[in-house]
């Protein structure tokens, strides 16, 4: 089947409210399609301008707390995040699981309860160098799977967003070769058929990640188990998240 393809932008702590005002203006007008979805993934303090300035681009938190409220200093909730009206929320980054403590199990209560709010989740997963250059990728990605969608109907699994992406691959200016990148995406797909059945496999959309820019979006989308991709550095620039929109519309 043709799932539409879905390109994210995720930030980090970067931009202000001015810069993603500019940013959407510039870049928002172009995302007009029907053919893919186009987002940015922004820090909290930056949702509100995102979303009063997108038309075209999806808006997606970066992180959420699986609690609706309590004595979490520094965390933001899944109700403050419908308040808000975001539909998108990235969850299980590598750099939330290796900085800050998330694991599969938190990982997997923040995906619950963002699907009780009809909150999409683009789930994160992905292998060391030390665990890529042992040959335990597709194990680890199995392993991350099982847990992070632990309990999850298969029709929920069906709609969310999977980006697999090699941690040795993020900020580092390395990228996983076109066919390690669809073999590891493909086993992703096999494993959801595995856990979830034919309907959640065949629908569930899959991005890699990890240095992915303009001069390689284009490879890595022409793969049949690759449905999209989650850009770090290159789309924090207006003039190359264009370009990447241009060339996979």
């Amino acid at each position: 089947m043709a799932r539409k393809p879905i390109i994210v932008g995720n930030w980090k702590m970067n931009k202000n409210n001015a810069e993603t005002k500019a940013f959407f203006e510039k870049v928002d007008a172009v995302a007009a399609t029907d053919t893919a979805t186009y987002g940015i993934g922004a820090p909290f303090t930056d949702l509100r301008t995102a979303l009063d300035n997108a038309k075209n681009l999806i808006v997606a938190a970066e992180n959420c707390h699986f609690e609706d409220s309590g004595a979490f200093t520094g965390e933001v909730s899944v109700p403050m995040l419908e308040e808000l009206g975001i539909k998108w929320c990235i969850i299980g980054h590598s750099e939330r699981r290796q900085m800050f403590g998330d694991t599969d199990e938190t990982v997997n209560k923040k995906a619950h309860r963002l699907i009780k709010a009809g909150i999409t989740p683009i789930l994160c997963i992905g292998e060391t160098e030390e665990q890529y250059d042992a040959g335990q990728s597709a194990q680890v990605i199995k392993d991350e799977l099982k847990g992070s969608l632990a309990d999850l109907a298969p029709e929920a699994v069906a709609k969310m967003v999977i980006a697999y992406e090699p941690i040795w691959a993020i900020g580092t200016g390395k990228s996983a070769s076109v066919e390690i990148a669809e073999n590891c995406c493909k086993t992703v797909r096999d494993t959801v058929r595995e856990l979830f059945g034919d309907q959640a496999a065949d629908e569930v959309r899959i991005q890699y990640g990890g240095s992915v820019k303009p001069n390689n979006v284009e490879e890595y989308m022409a793969q049949p188990d690759i449905d999209g991709a989650l850009i770090g550095g290159a789309s924090l620039k207006e003039d190359s998240f264009i370009e990447i929109i241009e060339k996979t519309k």
